[in-house]
């Protein structure tokens, strides 16, 4: 009866234990398989991340391409006003938007003069106005003044005139037109910078000019 007994007991001990050992694989198993697809969500998502900032890569290589063709065709002169107002970090875009030079029959500077006319005050108001609108619909504007003079004098001289001429229609699109001085800066090239021959009168009358360069 004793043997028979032990004999049960034994038989139950094997039964719990296989189907201890069968609960223990089932959940090894289980715990794996949660791993493994834990560990295949983080792949995918590393893997959408690494396509996404692959496009966004490029994305800003087209975009500086296209930048660097803008770029390309600016004059001289506005390429360095767009260095330096990236320097400055004035930009948000770092982008010129256009240049407006005032140096033709009706806006044209005089000799040894930083006085504007009307007629460079009227071309003022209507840049400015333009300016403004540009504002409104959202885009940052900085504005670079550019004076320029003709070749007749010393270099410090027409540095010093040219920035005289500057610093007036500055001042006027503060005073008159109502943009905002930290939204402007004014430097002057002299006469390092002509756009043709100063060997004639009309050539010289030419070279004195400011050059404004709209920028965002």
């Amino acid at each position: 009866m004793r043997k028979s007994l032990w004999t049960v007991l034994a038989l139950a001990l094997v039964v719990t234990l296989g189907v201890s050992g069968c609960a223990t694989k089932t959940y090894v198993a289980d715990q794996v398989g949660a791993a493994t697809k834990a560990t295949d969500t983080k792949i995918g998502e590393v893997q959408k991340q690494v396509e996404a900032n692959q496009m966004d890569i490029s994305n800003l290589k087209k975009s500086d391409q296209a930048q660097n063709e803008q770029i390309a065709k600016l004059s001289d002169t506005a390429k360095e006003a767009l260095a330096r107002a990236m320097e400055a970090k004035k930009l948000a875009k770092g982008a010129v938007l256009y240049e407006v030079t005032l140096s033709d029959d009706a806006v044209k500077f005089a000799f040894n003069k930083a006085e504007l006319s009307a007629e460079t005050k009227a071309a003022l108001d209507a840049f400015a106005a333009k300016v403004k609108e540009q504002s409104k619909a959202g885009k940052g504007i900085y504005i670079e003044i550019q004076g320029h003079t003709d070749g007749i004098g010393s270099e410090g001289y027409n540095l010093g005139l040219g920035q005289r001429r500057a610093e007036t229609v500055m001042r006027y699109l503060s005073m008159q037109a109502g943009i905002p001085l930290h939204a402007m800066n004014a430097i002057s090239y002299g006469k390092f910078k002509p756009v043709v021959d100063n060997k004639t009168a009309e050539g010289r009358a030419k070279n004195r000019r400011v050059t404004l360069v709209v920028l965002e």
